[in-house]
């Protein structure tokens, strides 16, 4: 059984197909569930974002279970397979893990090195294990990238710069308003965690007033709570309330995690006919968008999307800091690969002592019918003496395949083990495969290409 990651994120595909990929809260149970009734997928997790859409799982054959997760994805998406084929990236085994390790690190982020993608792969666990997805592999990888993540962030210095899409977005939103957002009014559509990093990042910028609106009252309430007792004038209403709000704001920014359209053309028109031609800057963080791509069409307002900000960042960061975040998630990485090889060798070498406990005992039984008038103190010196003989014979061996375990090739000495012992007689059934024609051909053929880099 291995790990395999297949999505879609930022770096492989544009803002539209994200979109019809990306997966609401609320599908997550769903398709977790509709994954682990495949037939190769013994485990799964699914990490959905602003910015990727991936699927950790476990799998018993590479093919195969590419194929189940493919075919689940492009359901979802409503595409074909080749459609899809042209975007996704697909990691393997020890791939996988050192992936899943520099995405909670950061720095697979459209903004190198941001720290919330920590809190998105802990919480896509957390639903996961919810749904029973999740067993002992996934979790274990889950719960060692967890704590990656939060070592590169402490030690490399990485984020020092609390860099995000939401501060980016607001970066951009300040040159269009003259370069500052202190004393502006704002408005933060979502009241979830973008929401509430959207408030915090207008706070420190000096906003004058935020208006927090959102589909439930209550959620609301709290964000626009918190961020007054922050020392900034804040208010909640709800989604009918946004016209208003929009016509006294300079800037929104929308972060829902709604699948369609939250921010219609009608209501921005209806508060850019109040406002006397003050310019209006949405910043629309949602994926799929939260903003009618008709507002662009408006006069005097300007929308700042995830595709803009997807060319704007294409480049990412470089530096120290990059550099030595990348060597400690790699090391993380084979610390976590190394641990696991030989967890897998322990039971081989279990079996090789027990093995050689049923040769002694056996040998003492025969013994026993040979001489059975032998003196107990003799006897039990004799048993001790031979088993001290058969440790000691075993120690050496089962040291060094613990410690050749470690390495990249070390499964094939346990498999040396079992075979000269004849400590696992049966083979795992091979499993056989019907790929989905030259699709996931064209697609396991980039991917070993990818991988061999």
């Amino acid at each position: 059984m291995s790990v395999i990651v297949v999505g879609l994120s930022h770096r492989s595909a544009p803002v539209d197909v994200l979109e019809r990929a990306a997966v609401g809260s609320d599908d997550v149970p769903k398709l977790l569930d509709e994954l682990l009734r495949r037939t190769h997928v013994s485990e799964c997790l699914l990490l959905s974002t602003c910015n990727r859409i991936e699927v950790y799982a476990v799998v018993d054959a590479f093919h195969g279970g590419l194929g189940d997760i493919s075919a689940v994805l492009a359901r979802h998406a409503g595409t074909t397979l080749a459609e899809l084929t042209e975007h996704v990236y697909v990691h393997y085994a020890g791939s996988a893990v050192q992936h899943m390790f520099a995405v909670a690190a950061g720095l697979d982020s459209m903004v190198v090195g941001e720290a919330q993608i920590l809190g998105q792969l802990r919480t896509a666990y957390a639903a996961a294990d919810e749904a029973g997805t999740v067993g002992r592999s996934l979790h274990e990888l889950a719960q060692h990238a967890l704590r990656t993540g939060k070592k590169v962030h402490a030690g490399t210095g990485i984020d020092a710069a609390g860099a995000s899409v939401v501060s980016e977005a607001l970066v951009e939103a300040a040159a269009v308003l003259g370069g500052d957002l202190a004393g502006r009014r704002a408005a933060v559509v979502g009241a979830g965690a973008m929401g509430g990093l959207a408030a915090a990042h207008l706070r420190r910028a000096g906003a004058a007033e935020i208006v927090v609106l959102n589909r439930s009252p209550a959620r609301g309430a709290r964000l626009a709570e918190i961020t007054a007792a922050d020392g900034t004038p804040a208010r909640s209403a709800g989604l009918d309330a946004l016209p208003e709000a929009l016509a006294g704001a300079d800037v929104a920014v929308v972060c829902t995690g709604a699948i369609g359209t939250v921010v219609d053309a009608a209501s921005v028109a209806a508060a850019v006919a109040t406002r006397a031609g003050r310019p209006l800057v949405v910043c629309d963080l949602g994926l799929p968008r939260d903003v009618d791509p008709a507002v662009a069409e408006l006069p005097g307002v300007t929308v700042i999307d995830l595709a803009t900000l997807q060319v704007k960042l294409a480049d990412g960061v470089g530096g120290a800091a990059v550099a030595a975040a990348q060597d400690l998630v790699a090391e993380e990485a084979q610390a976590y690969l190394a641990a696991q090889r030989s967890a897998e060798v322990t039971p081989t070498v279990t079996a090789l002592r027990r093995r050689a406990a049923e040769v002694i005992d056996a040998e003492l039984l025969r013994l026993d019918s040979r001489l059975p008038g032998l003196d107990g103190g003799v006897r039990d010196e004799f048993a001790r003496t031979v088993r001290r003989v058969v440790d000691k014979l075993l120690h050496t061996p089962t040291v060094q395949v613990k410690r050749l375990a470690e390495g990249p090739d070390g499964d094939s000495y346990a498999a040396a083990l079992r075979a000269l012992f004849e400590l696992d007689p049966q083979t795992p059934a091979a499993v056989a495969v019907q790929r989905s024609g030259d699709v996931l051909g064209a697609l396991e053929a980039r991917t070993e290409r990818e991988e061999d880099r």
